[in-house]
């Protein structure tokens, strides 16, 4: 990767739900989303709805392959658990990385969730620089939304004092511009659509006819927005109902006073 000191790394971030692989014709194809993945060319890749498991006896497991195929790390957080298999949430990376945390965000419901909304947080050593990725997949409903929403921009995620800029928030949120969660989000972050020098903000979901704006990358004040849109393509129209989303992003150093790396509270480092 080419670049200088200066003007700071840059970096290839995609998010995409993967739809259990499901294609809109169908066909579980783990195959293909390692092809749409692939040609997209990123650095660090945060999925949901993945699946774990195998499609037919003796195979092997899906993301573990897919990640395999890409020559990435991979990071799983399950979500569902259901007759021996499991779906979740996943970061995977081409650069050395390691998983900070995983877990479940809140839930207003008093019963047990089917699926349960997590997040999950690995650091990447990208050339030396840490950059810290939160990848995150929230809930359908808009007041547990936006309760997983504010716990994401507090001290257990964002707000942790490990969640040094610069750091990145990605993912399918279920949230429209028009929401509150997604309103609460953006006031604290920059979205990186919104940033994107090369155009207004497009929709992501459905690839059928994208009306909705639902994946997101967010980032704090020291990742510099390059570009950030859907890829388009006839194969990512038909491999999920989720375009994937590609920002590529200049991450630059924080250095202080005393010349070692700043690691401050995310908190204090919002916009």
């Amino acid at each position: 990767m080419k670049h200088s000191e200066k003007q700071g790394r840059v970096v290839r971030i995609l998010t995409y739900n993967v739809h259990r692989w499901l294609g809109t014709d169908r066909k579980i194809a783990p195959a293909r989303i390692a092809e749409v993945i692939a040609s997209c060319d990123p650095d660090i890749v945060a999925l949901q709805e993945v699946r774990v498991g195998r499609v037919h006896t003796g195979a092997s497991d899906q993301a573990a392959s897919v990640a395999r195929h890409l020559g990435m790390d991979l990071h799983f957080q399950p979500t569902i658990r259901i007759l021996g298999e499991q779906y979740g949430i996943a970061v995977l990376s081409r650069h050395p990385s390691k998983l900070v945390k995983s877990g479940r965000l809140p839930t207003l419901s008093a019963k047990p969730a089917f699926e349960k909304r997590c997040a999950l947080w690995v650091s990447a050593d990208v050339e030396g620089q840490e950059v810290q990725v939160v990848n995150a997949h929230l809930s359908l409903r808009s007041g547990e939304r936006r309760t997983q929403a504010a716990a994401l921009l507090g001290s257990d995620w964002l707000g942790h004092p490990d969640c040094a800029d610069p750091a990145i928030l990605l993912g399918d949120f279920n949230a429209p511009p028009y929401s509150r969660s997604y309103r609460l989000l953006a006031d604290h972050l920059r979205d990186a659509q919104l940033s994107n020098p090369l155009g207004e903000p497009q929709p992501t979901f459905h690839t059928r006819a994208p009306v909705l704006r639902l994946d997101h990358v967010f980032v704090t004040k020291s990742v510099e927005v390059v570009t950030a849109a859907p890829v388009r393509t006839p194969l990512t129209r038909v491999a999920s109902d989720h375009f994937p989303l590609l920002a590529e992003v200049r991450v630059r150093s924080h250095v202080g006073r005393d010349g070692g790396a700043k690691s401050s509270k995310v908190e204090k480092q919002l916009l």
